[in-house]
């Protein structure tokens, strides 16, 4: 059976254009009927189009091709794994158009062309990451300097309190919570009269019995 060549596209919302993608994927001599579209997050790979791909279409021989590679997904050690599973188990090829290195249609039985690809998934793993873990750290100096008014931190930017707002307690709060200690009420009757989920019950509860302390 000759060997076929597929395409992948991928964009986040329904509210986006995938137009772009498939005319690149085109241009490549890809049948439209060889390219699956995802209109879902990058973040996982459990997406109906991929599946289906990975699973029914792409097999020993046939190449996959993407734009670039965070249409494939956006976190890198998925990817990783699932690039391993393509052409070590699948034993297809995968070619990115916009990074020539990562190209295995090339590197035919040369381990050196196949390690430089892994490499360069390696690398960008790497720098995926650490651009996480630095975004992470801004994110964290820049609440730690926020100063705190009643409790809350505000914004510098903004002078808005930042995080979830504080839940209120309801109107009748005190009563009800009030019978429920003394064991004249259930909990679940509590939640019912206050019209509140079970962890915010708790929640409040919980507030009231540190105040008391």
């Amino acid at each position: 059976m000759k060997n076929v060549v597929f395409g992948y596209a991928r964009i986040s919302g329904r509210d986006q254009n995938e137009g772009r993608q498939i005319e690149q994927l085109k241009a490549e001599g890809i049948s439209v009927s060889n390219i699956i579209i995802d209109k879902q997050s990058g973040k996982n790979f459990d997406r109906t189009g991929y599946q289906y791909l990975i699973n029914n279409r792409l097999s020993d021989g046939d190449v996959l091709v993407i734009i670039s590679i965070d249409r494939l997904g956006r976190n890198y050690q998925e990817i990783m794994e699932q690039w391993k599973h393509i052409t070590q188990d699948l034993k297809a090829d995968i070619k990115v158009l916009d990074m020539p290195l990562l190209d295995t249609t090339k590197s035919g039985e040369s381990l050196d062309s196949r390690f430089v690809a892994d490499l360069v998934l390696q690398i960008l793993s790497y720098v995926a990451n650490k651009e996480r873990d630095n975004i992470k750290s801004r994110q964290r100096q820049g609440i730690d300097i926020m100063p705190i008014v009643n409790g809350k931190r505000i914004s510098v930017k903004t002078g808005r309190p930042v995080g979830r707002p504080a839940v209120e307690n309801p109107a009748q709060w005190d009563s009800v919570y009030a019978d429920w200690k003394k064991g004249l009420i259930t909990a679940k009757r509590a939640m019912a009269i206050l019209q509140l989920k079970p962890n915010t019950f708790y929640k409040l509860a919980k507030e009231c019995k540190a105040i008391s302390l």
